[in-house]
């Protein structure tokens, strides 16, 4: 008894969940394939079902998404439906499934002397790129079938040891395989996106550069994309030879991985600027120039806070871009934020605009946090109505300063209250930074502080809380 042509109908996914596989067979001769359907379920000990098409375009309307394998007779025709000679028909790869189009000019160049042989396999390789495909010679020709399977097949049958238990056996092997070389290749694309990852990260969160500054160092990043590492939020923190300490610290419109590489551009780009010599006004409309012309549209634009610390620690030089005003606690006093009245534009929003330089003193001990919009916009209140805006983000730090907290611990307290106070995770990304003086620690370690470190992604957190009613440290 011949194969069967079954009625045309999608069969459930749920079908193939449950132990069935469906066979596509494709040939022109299908009286020619001479296993039944009982005979192949029984040595396959599951429901098969099969198909049957007679050329690639009833293979197209019949190749559906609970096909698990096909099995192609190499020396069917490349022509189908009454095309002429060579050439796919207009129709052919085209179906109410979705298996797209596939024309003779996107097929892969001939690999060898023998690829003519071998075109419709090509072909049916194009239409069906997820599903396992078996590789029929219509003689023992060894050679063609091993570059059926170089050039994409599973594996390969030859049409006289044909029979139920060897094509069962072959059909879950190249399912197998098409699932493993799958797997196999979804994990390499993860590889590289963690190594393309790990180099904008690289960009975003770099070493700080404070030898001999005597400052303290601390920083915190959160993406707010589900699963991302990176989004366009962006810092960095460099001491001149003069001994001037500069901290800037930034966040591009938008979420992606665009936005992220025009982020590290900026960033870089000022780092570069501000060994160079440049600051405040300067420094600023230099970076919008860059910003101009790396940014993929006229809408994009991005917010800019910089600061610059005298080297006695004492005073600084403050600039915002349409950025939130940097926070400042002294020494035993509630943090507050720093004037924000003459603050410029964003970049990338006027052609021409200016960037006033505010004197700002700091005083003896003292530390300043730095951080993007993310950390002030999450929601608040019953329904989550409300944000929590830079009022209540002052509240909440000198809440935390009443703790006993400071430094990392204080970074990793703020931002695990904003996410629960948001009731999840925020969608804007969150980058703080925190610098701090401490005389004290100073002289402690010999007129330098330690090594500082890069922030690191969403680190675990920090150890319980001292106990309430210690002294305030800065933060």
């Amino acid at each position: 008894m011949p194969v069967p042509v079954p009625q045309q109908r999608s069969v459930p996914a749920a079908e193939t969940s449950h132990g069935g596989l469906t066979l596509l067979v494709i040939e022109d001769d299908p009286a020619g394939t001479t296993i039944t359907v009982p005979e192949l379920s029984a040595a396959a000990g599951t429901r098969v079902r099969i198909r049957t098409a007679r050329n690639l375009t009833e293979a197209a309307r019949l190749l559906t998404d609970d096909v698990d394998c096909i099995l192609l007779d190499l020396a069917l025709p490349l022509t189908g439906g009454g095309a002429g000679p060579g050439t796919p028909t207009a129709d052919a790869g085209t179906s109410g499934t979705g298996t797209g189009t596939v024309d003779s000019g996107s097929l892969p160049e001939p690999v060898s002397e023998r690829a003519g042989e071998l075109a419709a396999l090509t072909h049916v390789l194009g239409i069906a790129p997820q599903h396992a495909v078996l590789a029929l010679t219509a003689q023992d020709d060894t050679e063609l079938a091993a570059e059926a399977v170089r050039v994409g097949a599973q594996d390969y049958l030859f049409r006289g040891e044909l029979d139920a238990r060897v094509l069962s056996r072959a059909i879950r092997y190249a399912v197998e395989r098409k699932r493993a070389d799958t797997a196999q290749h979804q994990l390499t694309e993860s590889r590289l996106r963690a190594q393309e990852n790990a180099r904008l990260e690289r960009g975003l969160l770099p070493t700080p550069l404070l030898d001999g500054s005597g400052l303290s160092f601390a920083a915190r990043y959160r993406p707010g994309r589900s699963r991302a590492l990176l989004g366009g939020d962006f810092y960095d923190v460099v001491r001149t030879p003069d001994g001037t300490v500069h901290a800037m610290i930034g966040d591009v419109c938008g979420h992606g991985p665009d936005e992220a590489a025009l982020g590290v551009e900026l960033r870089i780009a000022w780092r570069a600027l501000t060994l160079a010599g440049l600051c405040g006004d300067e420094l600023l409309s230099t970076l919008q120039q860059v910003l101009e012309h790396e940014r993929q549209s006229e809408e994009i634009f991005a917010t800019l806070c910089t600061v610059d610390i005298a080297s006695d620690g004492r005073r600084a030089g403050l600039c915002l871009a349409g950025h939130p005003a940097p926070l400042l606690a002294r020494h035993g006093m509630p943090a507050r934020l720093l004037p924000y009245q003459d603050g410029g534009p964003a970049l990338g929003l006027l052609p021409r605009a200016r960037w006033p330089r505010r004197q700002v003193e700091l005083g003896g001990a003292w530390s300043l946090m730095m951080y993007t919009d993310g950390l002030i916009e999450g929601r608040v209140g019953t329904g989550g109505s409300e944000r929590l805006g830079q009022d209540g983000m002052v509240a909440m730090v000198n809440s935390r300063l009443e703790q006993g907290l400071a430094g990392e611990e204080l970074l990793e307290a703020a931002v695990a209250e904003v996410r629960e106070l948001n009731g999840g995770e925020l969608t804007d990304d969150v980058a703080v930074l925190l610098l701090g003086r401490d005389p004290e620690r100073i002289r402690r370690w010999g007129g330098s502080a330690p090594r500082s470190h890069p922030a690191s992604v969403d680190r675990p957190p920090s150890p319980p809380a001292r106990a309430a009613g210690a002294q305030r440290p800065p933060l």
